[in-house]
């Protein structure tokens, strides 16, 4: 099944996007490089409870 989960800018620390996975087959966080709107640029986000 599929959960929504929270991305988090490493440098701001502001919580920006949410997405899904699945988390039986990826338990591991989740982590990607997107354009956050407060540091403007390209960083590192990842996964949040």
């Amino acid at each position: 099944m599929r959960e929504i989960i929270t991305l988090q800018c490493n440098d701001c620390k502001n919580r920006n996007y949410t997405t899904t996975k699945n988390r039986k087959k990826h338990p591991d966080r989740f982590e990607v490089r997107k354009f956050c709107r407060t540091c403007r640029k390209h960083t590192t986000h990842r996964e949040v409870k």
